[in-house]
């Protein structure tokens, strides 16, 4: 006979007694972790949502695990060593409904860390996720050394993750997830592909890499995004070439009087019929800029030192496609970038677009001379000189986004962010 309970019920899912040990001149810092599930309205004897699973594995650096991580139904106990700034470990918690109810995770609550030297990210579950009978979910739990110049005096933190689960009523159908641009500053990296923190420019970001996860669907069509501004808007180019061009008849490299200018504003323009309420018009970065210079935030300096007119379409600078690339040592510079172009076309993914067509136009103008204009070649990746008028690039449209968005998907070419 099925048993039905009255009172609120819980299953207490506790991560704890997680202790970190900070090896470093002198003294340890410890780290303890708390997970606890609760369970809610209507529950019978039928409600069984526990942990069945841990798994643990070294993410960078010298982290190991202290003793091997182990479970109860209700709790999860792992202990790690983290030797020096940069070391990180994730953990893998499996929790599993094996009940005959639908489970619904109503609120889930992530402390910040108490301790500067201690850092941690809490993925895989999120709120309004639904825990079907007989399924599993994952909790990922990822414990870092940040990079810190002294050891605090404060060697502990404690951490205490709370999941609040209730029977999921019937036909609930889970909540698509969406995030904004600021939640996309917040998945920022520090190594392999992925959008990275802007050295260059206060509060800005940049998306480097091979192939990083930087796909968005827009006006029904695949788009990249370049970077996302300190004021939240993003800024996409198209994935395809939207023809090939002469920049200017006139055999003058100045955006404003440009033919590529008036194409992307007036013909271009008006094939985009979907999103286009989601576009800002802006004014676009058209400095000219030395030829072959060693020099990245100078470059940066002369290309943002003149600004267009505001127009709804752009393209790229040459100083972001060498943002594009994470080998900074080789290939930061336009001068690091033809020199080792065999190297560098293998860590930007713009090129990664480029080598399927015959060029690509930027809108930065060669300095001291009116009928050059950087392109990048689908040869070998190198920054030209090339000719506004004899030279024939492929045009990649380029604009921003409004701030004010909602995306979903995860930016993979497979699942790309899609505006919500």
């Amino acid at each position: 006979m099925r048993q039905r309970f009255n009172t609120r019920q819980r299953n207490y899912i506790i991560l704890g007694l997680c202790s970190i040990l900070l090896v470093m001149a002198a003294g340890y810092a410890a780290f303890r972790t708390q997970l606890t599930i609760n369970g809610t309205s209507n529950i019978t004897s039928d409600w069984k949502v526990l942990i069945t699973d841990i798994q643990s594995k070294t993410l960078s650096g010298d982290a190991t695990d202290a003793e091997a991580p182990s479970h109860t139904e209700t709790t999860a106990t792992f202990k790690t060593n983290l030797v020096s700034p940069g070391d990180s470990m994730q953990y893998d918690i499996t929790v599993e409904n094996q009940g005959d109810i639908d489970a619904k995770l109503d609120k889930i609550t992530v402390p910040e860390s108490t301790n500067p030297a201690i850092g941690f990210e809490v993925t895989g579950i999120r709120e309004g996720t639904l825990l079907k009978a007989g399924n599993t979910a994952l909790l990922t739990v990822i414990v870092k050394y940040n990079d810190v110049t002294k050891q605090p005096d404060n060697l502990t933190a404690d951490f205490t993750v709370t999941l609040d689960y209730s029977q999921a009523p019937n036909g609930y159908v889970e909540p698509v997830p969406t995030m904004t641009s600021e939640d996309l500053k917040s998945l920022a990296v520090t190594e392999g592909d992925g959008l990275y923190k802007d050295e260059y420019e206060e509060g800005k970001y940049t998306y480097k890499g091979t192939n990083p996860n930087n796909y968005i669907t827009f006006n029904n069509e695949m788009w990249r995004i370049i970077s996302i501004d300190s004021n939240g808007l993003i800024k996409i180019m198209r994935n395809e070439s939207g023809g090939n061009k002469v920049f200017d008849f006139g055999n003058n490299n100045n955006w404003e009087t440009s033919d590529i200018k008036t194409y992307l504003n007036g013909e271009y323009l008006d094939t985009i019929k979907t999103n286009q309420d989601k576009m800002i018009s802006h004014t676009w970065s058209v400095g000219g800029v030395t030829s072959g210079n060693n020099d990245l935030a100078g470059q940066i300096a002369s290309e943002n030192g003149t600004q267009s007119q505001s127009t709804s379409i752009g393209m790229i600078t040459a100083s972001e496609y060498l943002r594009a690339n994470t080998n900074a040592e080789q290939c930061e510079t336009a001068n690091l970038n033809n020199a080792n172009a065999s190297i560098c076309l293998s860590t930007n993914w713009m090129y990664n677009i480029v080598s399927s067509v015959i060029g690509l136009w930027t809108i930065s103008p060669i300095a001291n001379n009116s009928t050059l204009v950087f392109g990048v070649s689908s040869y070998n990746g190198f920054l030209n000189d090339d000719s506004v008028y004899q030279g024939f690039n492929s045009v990649f449209p380029t604009l921003y986004l409004t701030s004010n968005l909602f995306l979903s998907g995860s930016g993979t070419e497979s699942d790309p962010f899609t505006i919500m």
